[in-house]
């Protein structure tokens, strides 16, 4: 073989046995490895990637059974093509794969997707990077005539199905009238809480959030208050007690401090 062939020889190699490990059904074992290793390394990879996301996803893994389980993760491992070798991403890509099974209609109950995108946020706001320690606020600022700050570590969510409270005796199959509304939060010492929260509650810290006109807190709930058809006074006296409890929560860091002028 000359010199330049072994790279290319090499990678062949690789894809050969990934391709084996992934599916040994279908892609037979590369020649020349004794059975006994390969079933070391059959194993060792499955096993491996199984205890990650039944790390990641405990009531989905309670869920469904050991059979289903370990029948659900070898698809997985056997038809995703990931697009991280990052382990922490591992769990991201499962969710991505569920959703892809969604619209193949293969038989999963139809809360899956939201259960796992739930159980996966924890994990995705822990390895969230950014410092609140960092950010530059008035942190006892007055909410309702300053800009609320809304902090990037805190994720109003809206589901179709209740995920916070499926478990093994209640599953729903039809999603129920009103969606459920989840808050969840990293604090400054990086605990991380789940709180549920009102429509008002979402569409406040949405609002917030997506605020690059900087409209005071006053101005944000009045337009809330439009959008509701509520009386304005009532609605904002509301709103504040909301804001209040937000930034009791470190949902809210306090507010943005004012660029001097000139």
């Amino acid at each position: 073989m000359r010199p330049l062939e072994a790279p290319a020889r090499l990678a062949a190699q690789q894809c050969e046995f990934a391709a084996h490990l992934r599916d040994p059904a279908a892609h037979p074992a590369p020649a020349g490895i004794e059975e006994r290793r390969l079933q070391v390394y059959r194993e060792l990879f499955f096993n491996s990637l199984e205890g990650l996301l039944a790390g990641t996803f405990p009531v989905l893994r309670s869920l469904r059974g050991d059979a289903v389980w370990r029948a659900l993760v070898r698809d997985f491992y056997r038809e995703h093509a990931s697009h991280t070798p990052l382990f922490p991403e591992i769990g991201r890509e499962f969710v991505r794969y569920l959703e892809a099974r969604a619209e193949q209609d293969r038989g999963d109950p139809p809360f899956l997707v939201e259960l796992a995108h739930y159980e996966w946020i924890e994990l995705a706001l822990a390895n969230d990077e950014t410092d609140l320690a960092a950010i530059d606020c008035i942190a006892d600022g007055d909410l309702l005539d300053g800009v609320p700050l809304v902090s990037p570590l805190a994720w109003p969510l809206a589901y179709r199905y209740p995920v916070h409270r499926i478990r093994a005796d209640h599953q729903p199959v039809d999603p129920p009238a009103q969606p459920s509304f989840l808050l969840i939060v990293r604090g400054r010492d990086d605990s991380i809480t789940f709180k549920s929260i009102d429509l008002l509650g979402f569409r406040l810290l949405q609002a917030l959030a997506n605020n690059p006109g900087r409209a005071s807190g006053r101005a944000v709930l009045s337009a809330l208050a439009s959008e509701a058809g509520a009386a304005a006074d009532a609605f904002i006296a509301g709103g504040a007690h909301l804001l209040a409890q937000l930034r009791e929560r470190q949902a809210i860091l306090g507010t943005v401090r004012a660029v001097p002028s000139g």
